[in-house]
């Protein structure tokens, strides 16, 4: 099962030449995991953080197939590509333009690794490709 969102391509998202400005990529990256968890998990990355918890990137690997510019449309799609104890990985691309790798981790109040709480691995699993 995958998630999917549409990003509409800003100003604040451009260069001067008005594509995307690279870094702005993780930007939607991190969007689209944080509207997955409050879309599809139901516990938003504000009411994880309220509750002492987060949920950190620990790696995050893109490639750049095309630009895209000013005004553009990109349909994203999230997939959960690995579930471990404490971590989980998701894979999106962004049509034929981005295509990316990004591994998250549960983090308890002291901020160490921590097991995902019963809910959230449920939710993933049933992602999980």
């Amino acid at each position: 099962m995958s998630y999917h969102r549409v990003i509409p391509i800003e100003f604040a998202h451009c260069d001067p030449a008005g594509i995307v400005f690279y870094p702005r990529y993780a930007e939607m990256v991190n969007s689209m995991v944080e509207n997955f968890f409050l879309d599809e998990v139901r516990y938003s990355f504000a009411r994880i953080m309220a509750d002492g918890f987060g949920i950190p990137t620990v790696r995050l690997e893109v490639d750049f197939h095309k630009p895209s510019r000013l005004g553009e449309r990109l349909e994203w799609i999230l997939r959960v590509a690995g579930l471990g104890r404490t971590s989980a990985g998701f894979h999106l691309t962004a049509q034929d333009r981005v295509e990316a790798s990004v591994t998250v981790v549960w983090i308890d109040r002291n901020f160490a690794p921590a097991p995902w709480p019963d809910q959230i691995r449920n939710t993933l699993e049933a992602h999980h490709a």
